[in-house]
């Protein structure tokens, strides 16, 4: 994921294929059966969401899906749900579940086709991570977003699928003597929080849940990714990889990470961030030398020298 200036970052991400991705998937007869992970970390953020306890009358979902954050958000969390998606046929295949699909708007994250000041909360569940140009894409969420009003955020972190990515790489690397990326890179915890205050935000809350998910074998999970629309959309991409060397990455992620029951884990590091758009009434931090009290005075006050008890 680009995390850098526009002039000076290339694009990482084939957005045409993302697009095309997700509207492969959102055809597939299984769709549901793909969906557990999305829906859990939609519910995740709508949890975030309701620990605010404020109404907002009209909310943004970037990177709607199919509806995701509509399956739990109700009208006393959002009066109306913008939902906006890159991929017209995750629009055109919403969850029944789902609510305002009057609202949908058909576009892509990267450019927001939404006035300043628009929004009362954006919120936005396993989507940005495919965006080029994080700190441009959260710019546009700080400006579409009422002042005092927050952003509401989950996307995949950089240790997402070490597994799958460590495994592929060893195969390669034994079977033809190099490697290349097979697994999309993602953004690390440690750059978010800074990429948000570039953005504009404060008030900031970051914190990663990791959910691991046991799949019968490699195949299962490579399945699994293709039927979420999460399948590798890098530029950089190589389509082909040999059938000798699937088979060699699949015995490597067995051999080294598999479970005891037979099955092998999958990791999903998911980064939740929450920000706020800078308004007068916020609270503020006091002024460096305001304090009224010294750390060593209150050290002493509750570490007393002599013994209090006769």
């Amino acid at each position: 994921m680009a995390t850098g200036g526009a002039e000076a970052q290339p694009a990482v991400f084939d957005r045409h294929s993302k697009r095309l991705q997700r509207n492969r998937a959102s055809v597939d007869p299984e769709v549901g059966q793909y969906e557990m992970l999305k829906r859990e970390v939609a519910w995740r953020v709508c949890d975030r969401v309701y620990d605010i306890k404020r109404s907002f009358p009209r909310a943004l979902d970037l990177g709607a899906g199919r509806g995701y954050i509509g399956e739990h958000l109700d009208d006393e969390g959002a009066g109306e749900l913008v939902q906006l998606e890159l991929s017209e046929g995750m629009l055109a295949h919403s969850l029944p579940e789902g609510r305002d699909q009057h609202l949908q708007v058909h576009a892509d994250e990267e450019s927001l086709p939404f006035a300043e000041n628009s929004f009362d909360l954006v919120v936005s569940s396993l989507s940005l991570h495919w965006v080029n140009l994080l700190p441009q894409a959260l710019g546009q969420v700080h400006r579409v977003l009422k002042p005092d009003a927050p952003f509401v955020g989950a996307m995949f972190g950089g240790d997402t699928l070490y597994e799958l990515r460590s495994s592929l790489q060893m195969a390669e690397i034994e079977r033809r003597g190099g490697f290349a990326p097979r697994v999309s890179p993602f953004t690390e915890v440690r750059d978010v929080g800074n990429l948000m205050q570039q953005a504009g935000f404060n008030l900031l809350t970051i914190d990663v849940d990791e959910v691991v998910v046991a799949f019968p074998s490699m195949y299962e999970l490579l399945e699994d990714l293709r039927g979420m629309g999460e399948s590798n959309a890098g530029l950089r991409r190589q389509a082909h990889l040999g059938r000798d060397t699937m088979h060699a990455a699949a015995a490597i992620y067995q051999s080294v990470y598999g479970n005891e029951d037979g099955t092998i884990p999958a990791t999903f590091q998911v980064i939740h961030m929450v920000g706020w758009k800078p308004a007068p009434s916020q609270p503020k931090a006091a002024a460096r030398g305001s304090a009224t009290a010294s750390l060593r005075d209150l050290g002493e006050q509750f570490n007393p020298t002599s013994n209090p008890v006769a």
